[in-house]
């Protein structure tokens, strides 16, 4: 196997050469991506499965399909995105080109996470791959199915001297961190964001974090409790609460609370039936040190579990829980839960909730369910988040159309389309110029004078801007 040093080397000629900069080859490696993901489409729903007990119906929408409609928008755009950007010119520029290039970084490094062993990982990619650069993957440990296969597939899909799996543990990452590379974009925890940015510095490299947070799904006012309940236990027990932008504990009023269980328990059973540990469309817990975790945290808390509770540590399943009566210095309001526990707090007006959201830090994602169009107005303008959406929940994210990512302890950079090609871009300002004008830029050279100033500054000014081309 290659040294760390070697595959980095590799890319980096590759770059150098300047063969990943083209349209055509930017385009065929996102076809044959394209290809890996739909020739082994049931290779990945089965190792998914293993990694997570991953429904097939939630391995095809949330992994695979998500990663492909990604990939359709990008190849279908990667023209016009390619094409140089032109810009507003004053009349001292009128007869020069300007405009923006975006230009590929280098070699970039992606770092991958386990909920979402496959998108989390290979979506950045396809940003990375449209914007021209080479690329190191680096699966997580813990989906150790999921990473075997991707590093099994790309070097047969992918151009091998552009594009590198590296798999491994901590160490392995921490290794891979003392080289420099031109970009890197990691998905997963504060903690380790921050060795991330130490790593990082030592070379000036630009980061992505993509992290997480306490997302609130605030619910306020009138409200149809059905749907309301059937969309917000779908978001949050979708791959056993473990999604970055799942609800992470909900906000309302006493009356809604006591409206609102019924209507959960109801949701629930529709939708695993009584015995949510038979059900083949529940997902378990990715490892027994991430189950313990999720037990101690609700053996801990001083609400009150209402709903599910059951566990069993052999299987890593862990039931549907919902817990009330939650204080807001409670062992479930600390850090995010990543898990089927949900906690629910009572607020008993629009301003109460905005102050309780806003007293915190600012998440990947904020959910508000009401029918109170100027509610949601408010909710959305007066507080900060990744995303946003009104009556649902994580949605939003599969549109790729929109920015994907996270604002201060949620993160920083986004990705997911267009944004994703940008990320791993870099916008150069370029000016072509000529040999004409130079009684213009006559102006602007020694001796200096009040009136050569003068009129310098009349020829900037932006009032005597022009048309971009």
């Amino acid at each position: 196997m290659d040294s760390h040093s070697e595959v980095v080397e590799r890319l980096r000629s590759a770059f150098r050469s300047g063969v990943t900069v083209p349209e055509q080859f930017r385009r065929t490696q996102l076809m044959k991506l394209m290809s890996m993901l739909k020739e082994n489409e049931e290779k990945f729903v089965v190792a998914l499965h293993k990694d997570l007990a991953k429904p097939r119906f939630e391995a095809l929408l949330s992994e695979l399909d998500i990663v492909t409609n990604d990939l359709h928008h990008t190849i279908s755009n990667l023209s016009s995105w390619m094409q140089p950007e032109y810009v507003e010119k004053n009349l001292a520029t009128k007869f020069d080109d300007c405009f923006v290039q975006r230009q590929p970084l280098g070699v970039v490094l992606i770092i991958g996470t386990w909920n979402y062993p496959l998108q989390l990982l290979i979506l950045p990619m396809v940003g990375a791959i449209a914007a021209g650069n080479c690329v190191i993957l680096k699966p997580s440990e813990v989906s150790t199915a999921t990473d075997s296969l991707i590093a099994e597939l790309v070097p047969k899909y992918l151009h091998q001297d552009c594009f590198a799996v590296i798999s491994g543990g901590a160490e392995e990452t921490k290794a891979l961190l003392k080289h420099r590379f031109d970009h890197i974009f990691y998905t997963g925890s504060q903690n380790v964001a921050r060795s991330i940015l130490q790593a990082a510095s030592v070379h000036l490299t630009p980061v992505t974090l993509e992290l997480g947070g306490k997302c609130p799904c605030f619910i306020y006012g009138q409200v149809n409790i059905l749907y309301a309940a059937r969309r917000l236990v779908w978001a949050k027990f979708f791959n056993a609460g473990q999604s970055c932008v799942a609800p992470d504990y909900v906000l309302c009023s006493t009356a809604i609370r006591d409206a609102i269980l019924p209507a959960i328990r109801q949701a629930l059973e529709e939708f695993y039936g009584k015995e949510p540990q038979k059900c083949p469309d529940y997902s378990r817990i990715v490892s027994p040190q991430h189950w313990t975790r999720l037990m101690e945290m609700l053996g801990k808390t001083s609400g009150k579990v209402v709903i599910g509770g059951e566990s069993n540590q052999e299987e890593k399943y862990i039931a549907p829980t919902v817990v009330v009566d939650v204080a807001e210095d409670d062992v479930l309001m600390g850090e995010e839960i990543f898990g089927p526990i949900l906690p629910i707090l009572t607020v008993e007006s629009l301003e109460q909730g905005i102050s309780f959201i806003t007293s915190r830090e600012k998440p990947l994602a904020l959910y508000t369910f009401s029918d109170d169009s100027s509610a949601v107005k408010t909710v959305m303008e007066k507080t900060s988040s990744g995303g946003f959406c009104s009556n649902d929940s994580i949605i939003h994210m599969s549109l790729p159309s929109l920015p994907f990512g996270g604002v201060g302890a949620s993160g920083f950079g986004c990705y997911h389309g267009r944004f994703g090609f940008e990320t791993f871009s870099h916008r150069r300002a370029c000016m072509l110029r000529g040999w004409a004008l130079e009684r213009i830029n006559s102006l602007r050279y020694p001796p200096y004078s009040d009136e050569r100033l003068g009129w310098l500054r009349w020829t900037t000014s932006p009032k005597f801007s022009c048309s971009i081309m």
